[in-house]
């Protein structure tokens, strides 16, 4: 039984990081308060006083819920009659493991940013602490929450497709095509090997690219080979990658991320082919999934249509023709958190069909880093995760 028994209403939420000028902060706690399923009542924002403080007073945390330290967050909202039930990480990637390591011990759910963790050894040592834990773990992979993603998930596991040939998927953007201006924050963790670890676009926008491929196709990967490159000058981290893929069962990929692709603001796509069909998925059209039969006319299935199906439309919000975008979908990982936390409350199993990123899902994204890395060392020699 979850040390949260008798709880009832919404779960009483905490955070560390995300203070003032955190973009990915704002975008949690918008996305865990979109349904009424979460409550913001504590925080750690920041590991400045001053800002720590400053941050909180601007989402009206109250001061005696308002930390400077996470240990100290930890500690004391698991003494609480009130405390937080879940806590949401978005902290530059080398904090994840020491904060959710606190509370994961404490039987506090953990709501953790992408990637898992900075480095191979230290994303094990999280899976190991939250296997420890009878707290959840979700990772908010937050392209999974789409419900046209969910849609071509559906048909590849249904055999639509038939059997998968080629999987394609990139994530090109261009916000890191120069050197950065000095109090650029978010450029200045991400490309510090000491914070974001041993992956720069690989990390940061690569393991999205990664794990929607591995949602969507459900394949295991066998091998890869990657060539990454570090193009602005003095970059510690790499900024563009091309690797090559091979899964189980002889199906082949190419994955593509880059920061440095003038012109390119969020364009994540993934196209999948197999011997009957293809599908084709892409964020600047999130609710729109193409379908390209072999030999037949093409179709575009929208979402909220009568086309799609129980997987969709668990995770639609609005009629179709009301646009649903970014938000909703990275809502829709909170509301499954919240599906799950709700359950644990009183020992249930997980309602079917709630589907969220795990612990172990971080783990492989991690990995996948790592040897993307160890491949380019190797010029672009094929490795195993």
């Amino acid at each position: 039984m979850s040390r949260f028994e008798g709880r009832t209403g919404p779960i009483r939420l905490g955070m560390v990081g995300g203070g003032q000028g955190a973009m990915i902060g704002s975008v949690h706690r918008v996305a865990a308060r979109l349904d009424g399923h979460f409550q913001l009542v504590a925080g750690a924002l920041s590991s400045t006083p001053e800002k720590a403080e400053a941050s909180a007073r601007e989402v009206g945390l109250p001061e005696d819920r308002t930390y400077t330290d996470f240990t100290e967050m930890a500690k004391r909202e698991a003494r609480l009659k009130d405390g937080i039930e879940a806590v949401s990480i978005v902290t530059p990637n080398h904090m994840h493991l020491p904060v959710a390591r606190e509370f994961l011990k404490r039987g506090i759910h953990v709501i953790c940013d992408k990637p898992l963790a900075g480095t191979l050894a230290d994303a094990k040592k999280l899976a190991k602490a939250a296997e420890a834990s009878d707290a959840l773990f979700v990772l908010t992979h937050n392209y999974t929450g789409y419900p046209m993603v969910r849609e071509a998930r559906a048909r590849v596991a249904a055999g639509e497709l038939g059997a998968i040939r080629l999987v394609q998927v990139e994530y090109p953007q261009d916000w890191l095509g120069d050197v950065p201006a000095p109090d650029n924050k978010q450029a200045d963790w991400r490309t510090d090997p000491a914070r974001s670890g041993a992956g720069g676009a690989t990390g940061d926008i690569g393991t999205h690219a990664y794990n929607l491929a591995r949602f969507v196709t459900g394949l295991q990967l066998e091998a890869l080979a990657a060539d990454l490159q570090s193009f602005v000058p003095g970059r510690r981290l790499d900024d563009n990658a091309h690797v090559m893929l091979r899964f189980e069962g002889g199906a082949r990929g190419m994955l593509w991320c880059s920061q440095v692709a003038s012109g390119t603001e969020n364009a994540l796509r993934l196209r999948v082919f197999g011997d009957k069909a293809g599908i084709e998925w892409r964020h600047d059209e999130p609710e729109r999934l193409r379908v390209t039969p072999m030999g037949g006319p093409v179709s575009i299935v929208t979402r909220g249509s009568a086309a799609t199906g129980p997987d969709a439309g668990r995770v639609t919000r609005i009629p179709a023709g009301h646009p649903e975008g970014f938000f909703e979908a990275f809502a829709n990982i909170y509301a499954e958190a919240a599906a799950a936390i709700s359950a644990a409350r009183t020992g249930a199993p997980v309602p079917a069909g709630v589907t969220f990123p795990t612990i172990a899902d971080g783990v492989e994204g991690v990995a996948f880093v790592d040897a993307c890395v160890r491949s380019s060392k190797r010029n672009a020699g094929w490795v195993t995760l």
